[in-house]
């Protein structure tokens, strides 16, 4: 039978085979209801291009909780060149397959080597990776494909999917091909052709009408039905057989068979596609001969390779047996493994086969969840504790099994089911410490909720309940509470747990790491006393420990503390060590926050392009982890600064979260557009709440827009809190601040020494922004003091920094001071690297600096054939033909 219909889709797929030809990468996620065609579709596809290597897979629903289990299928062919990989994506695939015991892994790393495995296997020839029944495909597998998914730009690799309508989350937002129905028309000529005799009108269209146009059920009708049936001389059977329900119809084809027939086929249904040994050990085990598979191949139910005609079969097969019946089969299948080498495949497979309750089979769960967590295999740790809870029966070890699976949700992000792990877990915590784990688990699901005001108390009283019992893990909770706090508004809470983190011992262990002196710092500074927590905040800046921290992000904390110290130097030198981490280990959920923090000390340094290349390689890693729980800030404080005041209401207006940092970057606008009163009452909830970070970098902007505004009562206040604490801090960019301040508050005789001391101090940092701030402010003083030659020397710096970094409001208000003195300021045209896409910038850079594209490809988690495709846009674009004149065109264009 030829094919029929889907002319459209068959050319759409038609395009993306011929971009992939071409050498340009291609995703198609087709979407139907069982029975629509998507598999003869794909079959079709994959028949038209000899010209491509098609790599097939197929999800499997007993195997969708095994982890990593559909990409290892995927990458087979190519698993004996992985030590060919970078060092990071080498371990990271070899410990997702258990080829190495004992490490960790990161999902995304998986799939950044996985990327590189499939964009390596693209070069010789095109490549086209099949994936069928993608709503089978277990998390971790998904996770990884949708990621290589997503970085696909220039391989000659197309990932085509085919998947139901409620498939796997990973890969719906890729591009996608709708299949419903087809029109009548087609579905008529589809049922004619699989007629031999004749076909009835009135029936033919009471057939396409009751099936819904669905493919299958038609083709399934023209099997089933009689001859007589079908030319319209019986009457049809009410209901229809096929319809729309589907596997009852298959289920019905298979019941007639025999009982060891039927056995054999839902061992089939169950084993993993493609491992025939594995099936004929099974089968062996349950004492089946092989020749009662003829009667399946026969009837065409399996195919010669021992599959299933039509995927949808096989979910039928197993969904239709007896529960008695699947656990005899998953017996045979824990058998057929061999428990030492498959020992996670025995676990499941024997637990599968356990009725009642069986501490054994538990703890070879538990053990086997161990081993699926440190692969990166977060989902399969998930299911094989949630299983292993159900045949427990012990209800403390039943509970201890619930909360550890509710952790293991929440890596994933999905805090519904972790919620669901939690209730079931609660009456079983009969003790402090498990019960103190639980809640920890709970305030992160609040927090994957939106509910931040809910979780440090939830963990304040987590840590109070166990101090006596586990101070370090009481610290711990400690810790994660004022992080949270740190980067939320609700100052009360944020008093209770300074007084709380004091008042408690087990906050100062003999021997204190970093997060204590981190957590005691925060909590002295929250108290009131900034003088004695200085020496605190930045001995836990300097500690030279680990950088792995469960909970919030290191670099957020890290980040407000040296923002609280004014301590450039030492916030700097942490946010390149935990870029530097994050980027070798491939922790790219911590990256994207270590980015955002970067945005910020790019933004000081004026560099506003590199800053949006980091947010825009956020933005990036954010359409694969999915965003930020804090959503809608992460461009606002650019944004400002470049002055584009229309974006940077509309993104506050929706911004959840870190109200303070948009209220800073609200402050900045409006202190650059003249706005003062406006600019002071966004900083007086930073005043009046002083909190770590937020109020430090707001004092002088207080002190500008009080004095600007007239409320010299704020300005007052915010200098009184300055004279304090920049010389504690002693760092020129806290000093240079504090003598703008004293400029901005002085009489007219008196504050020309200050603003030479500003600028001098200032000078000495990265912090350009402030600088060219200080330039922009002494020459407005000396412009009202009529001292004109002088003022536009301050006046035209001022301008050209400003003009530089892309600051165009406060660029604007120094053109508008130049001009009162009497001078037409020069306007600059725009750099020639303004074509470049901030990821052509990146690359650019690092390639200028010596980076070969590998090295390129590894920091931006992207293929060597993107870096290819990048630096012959780069080189046209500036007019050069080699990368050693890289570094002399972007000196020139900047």
């Amino acid at each position: 039978m030829g094919f029929i219909g889907r002319h459209h889709e068959q050319q759409v797929l038609a395009d993306l085979l011929a971009g992939v030809r071409d050498g340009r990468s291609g995703t198609l996620v087709v979407v139907g209801e069982p029975g629509s065609g998507k598999t003869s579709l794909l079959d079709r596809v994959a028949a038209s291009c000899p010209d491509v290597r098609v790599v097939p897979i197929a999800g499997a629903e007993p195997e969708s909780c095994l982890g990593y289990a559909a990409l290892h299928r995927l990458l087979r062919p190519w698993l004996g060149g992985i030590d060919a990989l970078p060092e990071p994506q080498r371990e990271a695939l070899r410990t997702a397959f258990g080829h190495t015991a004992g490490g960790t892994t990161d999902r995304y790393l998986v799939g950044m080597a996985a990327l590189t495995v499939l964009a390596e296997a693209s070069t010789p020839e095109p490549l086209l990776c099949v994936i069928d029944d993608a709503q089978w495909l277990d998390r971790e597998s998904a996770d990884a494909l949708a990621f290589v998914a997503r970085r696909l730009h220039a391989e000659a690799l197309g990932l085509l999917f085919a998947t139901r309508p409620d498939g796997p989350a990973p890969v719906g937002d890729l591009p996608t091909l709708t299949l419903s129905g087809l029109p009548e028309e087609d579905a008529r000529s589809l049922l004619a052709a699989g007629v031999a005799g004749r076909l009835d009108d009135e029936v033919a269209a009471t057939l396409v009408a009751g099936s819904g146009g669905n493919p299958l059920a038609l083709t399934e009708l023209a099997r089933t039905l009689s001859a007589g049936q079908l030319a319209g001389l019986v009457p049809l059977p009410r209901p229809l057989p096929a319809g729309v329900r589907l596997e009852t119809h298959f289920q019905q084809q298979i019941r007639p068979l025999p009982a060891e027939t039927r056995l054999l086929l839902l061992l089939v249904s169950a084993a993993p596609p493609g491992d025939p040994s594995l099936l004929w050990r099974a089968a062996a085990h349950l004492g089946i001969a092989a020749d009662h598979m003829d009667r399946a191949l026969a009837e065409g139910i399996l195919t010669a390779a021992l599959d299933f005609r039509h995927p949808l079969i096989r979910s039928a097969v197993y969904r239709g047996a007896e529960a008695a019946d699947r656990r005899l089969v998953h017996a045979a299948l824990a058998a057929a493994y061999d428990s030492a080498l498959d020992a996670d495949r025995h676990a499941w497979h024997r637990a599968q086969a356990t009725i009642g309750l069986d501490e054994q089979v538990a703890a070879q769960l538990e053990q086997a969840s161990e081993r699926a967590r440190s692969r990166g295999g977060h989902a399969e740790q998930a299911a094989f504790l949630a299983r292993a809870a159900d045949l427990s029966p012990d209800p403390r070890a039943q509970a201890a099994r619930l909360v550890a699976a509710a952790r293991a949700h929440l890596v994933l992000g999905d805090p519904d089911a972790a919620g669901r792990m939690l209730d079931r877990a609660e009456p079983g915590l009969d003790r402090p410490v498990p019960r103190a784990l639980a809640r920890q688990a709970r305030a992160t699901a609040e927090m994957y909720a939106g509910q931040y005001a809910n979780a440090p108390g939830i963990l304040l009283e987590a840590a109070k309940s166990i101090a006596a019992l586990d101070a370090a893990l009481a610290r711990k909770m400690m810790f994660e509470a004022m992080q949270v706090v740190l980067i939320t508004d609700d100052h009360a809470t944020m008093l209770e747990i300074a007084r709380s983190v004091l008042d408690m011992p087990a906050a100062r262990p003999d021997r204190v790491t970093y997060a204590d002196l981190f957590l005691v710092g925060c909590a002295t500074r929250l108290a009131g006393d900034y003088v004695n927590a200085v020496p605190l905040l930045r001995e836990a800046l300097a500690a030279d420990e680990t950088l792995v921290e469960d909970g919030p992000p290191l670099a957020v904390i890290s980040f407000l503390a040296a923002d609280d110290l004014w301590d450039e130097e030492a916030g700097r030198r942490m946010w390149n060590e935990l870029e530097a981490y994050d980027r070798r280990s491939g922790a790219l959920g911590t990256l994207r926050t270590t980015l955002a923090v970067g945005v910020a000390w790019e933004l000081r340094a004026g560099r506003f392009d590199a800053a949006e290349a980091l947010q825009d390689e956020a933005a990036d890693l954010s359409k694969v982890l999915g965003p930020l729980l804090v959503g809608g800030v992460e461009r606002i404080e650019l944004l400002a600064w470049r002055g584009r005041e229309d974006e940077v209401r509309s993104l506050a207006a929706g911004a959840t979260g870190l109200g303070f940092l948009v209220r800073n970057s609200l402050a900045v606008l409006e202190i650059s557009l003249g706005r003062y009163p406006e600019a002071l009452d966004c900083l007086r909830p930073s005043l009046e709440r002083d909190k770590p970070g937020a109020a430090t970098r707001s004092l002088h902007e207080i002190v500008e827009a009080g004095v600007r505004s007239g409320d010299h009562q704020a300005a007052k206040a915010a200098l009184v809190r300055l004279e304090e604490r920049a010389p504690a801090s002693g760092t020129p960019w806290g000093l240079g601040l504090l003598a703008r301040c004293r400029a901005l508050m002085a009489d007219d005789d008196q504050a020309e020494p200050h603003y030479r001391e500003s600028i001098a101090l200032l000078t000495r940092t990265h912090i350009r922004t402030e600088l060219a701030r200080s330039h922009l402010l002494y020459g407005e003083w000396l412009r009202r003091r009529r001292r004109r030659a002088d003022a536009r020397a301050q006046l035209r710096t001022a301008h050209d920094m400003f003009t530089r970094m892309g600051a165009t409001a406060f660029a604007g208000r120094a053109r508008t001071e130049l001009q009162a003195t009497g001078e037409r300021p020069r306007s600059r045209d725009d750099r020639a690297d303004r074509d470049l896409t901030p990821q052509e910038r990146q690359v650019a850079g690092l390639a200028a600096a010596g980076a070969t594209n590998s090295e390129i490809a590894a920091r931006l988690f992207l293929s060597t054939s993107t870096v290819e495709y990048h630096l012959t846009r780069i080189f046209r674009k500036l007019s050069i033909t080699s990368r050693r004149k890289l570094a002399t065109a972007l000196r020139e264009t900047a």
